[in-house]
Parts: C-alpha cells; sequence; structure tokens
C-alpha cells in the first residue's frame, strides 16, 4: 500500500531534493509551497517519471491560520517533513517585533498546530513519521542570526519532547541538522565568505540539498525503526 508523505516548503532547494528521493522510494506526496508556483510546476515534471500522486498545496504558514489551508487538503498520511523556513541575519539589537513573529510562526507555531491537526489520523493508523529540517545553529547558535537560532532550537526541543509522547504510539519523531547547505539561502553570502565557510568545514564543500534527502529518506525507512527523538546532524564535520 504507498504511502503518503507532507513536504513543506517543497519548492525550495532541500525541499525539492526530499520530494525527489521519497518519490524515488515510492511516496506519493503533498507538496506544499507559498509564492513558487514555477518551481512547483518543474518539480512535478520531474516527479512524472515515478508512478505516485503528486498534489500541490498553497499555503502560507506565516499566516496565524495557514495551517488549517493545508492541513484540510490533506487525507492519508504517513510522514510529515517540517522543512518550511526563511532566515533572518541582522544584529540582535535591530531586530523588529514583527521579524521575531513571522519566524516563530514559520518555524514553530505553523509546525505545532499542523502537526496536532495531522496527529489523529497517525495515531488512529499506530504509525507514523514527523520529522524536522532544523539546522545546525539551533545547536550551536550563530552572531547575527540569533532569532533563526532561536526557533531551529525550538525545533529540536519539540523533537525531543514530542518523540517521548508518541513512541508506544509506533510514531518516530526525529529532525536532521544541516550545516551550510548550497541553496537560494546563502544567496546573501558574497563568493569570498563562502570561501571562508568551506575553509572552517572539515569535508572542505558546501552540503547539496541531496545530502540532506537522504538522511530523510534514511530516518523515514524502516531502517532506523528503533530511532526516535534524535537530531542527525549533516554538517561535514563543521560542528561536533
Amino acid at each position: 500500500m504507498r504511502k503518503y508523505a507532507l513536504v513543506t516548503g517543497s519548492s525550495g532547494g532541500i525541499g525539492r531534493a526530499v520530494a525527489k528521493k521519497l518519490a524515488k522510494d515510492g511516496y506519493s506526496l503533498y507538496l506544499h509551497y507559498h509564492q513558487n508556483i514555477q518551481s512547483i510546476r518543474e518539480l512535478l515534471e520531474e516527479l512524472s517519471v515515478y508512478e505516485g500522486e503528486y498534489i500541490p498545496i498553497q499555503a502560507d504558514l506565516s499566516e496565524r491560520n495557514g495551517y488549517k489551508k493545508l492541513s484540510e487538503n490533506i487525507f492519508s498520511i504517513d510522514c510529515i517533513i517540517h522543512n518550511s523556513g526563511i532566515s533572518h541575519y541582522g544584529l540582535f539589537v535591530d531586530t523588529d517585533l514583527d521579524t521575531v513573529e513571522n519566524l516563530l510562526m514559520v518555524h514553530v507555531t505553523s509546525p505545532i498546530m499542523l502537526t496536532k491537526e495531522l496527529l489523529p489520523k497517525m495515531i488512529r493508523q499506530q504509525s507514523g513519521n514527523i520529522l524536522f529540517i532544523t539546522s545546525i545553529w539551533g545547536q550551536t547558535g550563530a552572531a547575527c542570526e540569533a532569532i533563526y537560532s532561536t526557533v531551529k532550537g525550538a525545533q529540536i526541543s519539540l523533537v525531543k519532547s514530542l518523540s517521548k509522547e508518541l513512541a508506544l504510539g509506533g510514531i518516530r519523531v526525529n529532525g536532521v541538522a544541516p550545516g551550510a547547505v548550497n541553496t537560494a539561502m546563502l544567496e546573501h553570502f558574497s563568493e569570498e565568505d563562502l570561501d571562508i565557510i568551506k575553509g572552517d568545514i572539515p569535508m572542505g564543500r558546501l552540503a547539496e540539498p541531496e545530502d540532506i534527502a537522504e538522511s530523510v529518506s534514511f530516518l523515514l525507512s524502516e531502517k532506523a525503526g528503533y530511532i526516535t527523538g534524535q537530531i542527525v546532524s549533516v554538517n561535514g564535520g563543521w560542528y561536533t
């Protein structure tokens, strides 16, 4: 029986890579996006070589009730991959309330409420996976990214606590914490800045979205059937 996975933020670099890997693994997919419909159209074309059902759903998870628009269009569900994210780079003292609330809504409030809406479906079937794409900065913190680090740290705490609550129900909760990934989130860095970052990473390169997707695939698989409450660091040895 085919399984269904929701990938939020599936129009972005990591989301697209995760969607393609899961389609290859045999999943049917709910492909959430906010604005980039062109990226979703391209993704659907790429997924057409597989035999699953791929359903785009538009929703703005920065809005208070954006998660409801998403959850109301989801029926069968086996896996939730919380991948939607926005970044903010700047001094803490210059951060305004709108920025704080926006990051909290996208990374914390909407994922919590979306999970709450979809969880009864998993509880009824006594199986499921919930997975967060969090960040290295949620583990160690980053100067000039204090709020982003905070919301990513909140995701990690949710993984650790919710996994204990759901374990006996056959539902696993894990996270993947990427380091620097070669996506649009790094567009504001110059080539010189990126070279410095690469020099700090023991493996000497940025992660590719596919590196993250492979870890997601493993954590959702039966090979990881006894793994829950864990954050897998995919960072090239940057911080250990």
